[in-house]
């Protein structure tokens, strides 16, 4: 079953969109993950990649699903809630976490290891 035929072209182009950009921005998040040094450089830019990168393709499953079934899809925004609400607590948890381990083993995260 194909819905291809009934999917207007104004909302293909919409639902391309987001999805691509939503999908480069995760990409950037995951090359940040590559790039930097530190862990606590290395935790931060997946997560924004993931919160954004993952809000913007829901947006985008969002418009296609609104535009196909002809009514407005709540289960994009409860998977966007939840996304929204864990993404940053477990930033902070595992950074907390990693601060507690530095600080017993005595280093200090602000100086940067060569």
């Amino acid at each position: 079953m194909s819905h291809t035929t009934e999917l207007p072209t104004l909302v293909a182009f919409v639902t391309s969109f987001f999805v691509v950009l939503g999908a480069g921005i995760a990409l950037i998040g995951s090359a940040g993950l590559l790039r930097f040094k530190t862990f606590y450089e290395r935790v931060h830019a997946p997560t924004l990649g993931t919160t954004l990168g993952t809000g913007l393709v829901l947006i985008a499953s969002t418009v296609m699903f609104s535009a196909l079934e002809l009514r407005a899809t709540l289960h994009e925004f409860l998977v966007a809630i939840f996304t929204i609400v864990t993404t940053p607590v477990t930033f902070v948890l595992l950074v907390r976490a990693a601060l507690h381990r530095d600080s017993a083993e005595g280093h200090d995260p602000t100086v940067e290891k060569n």
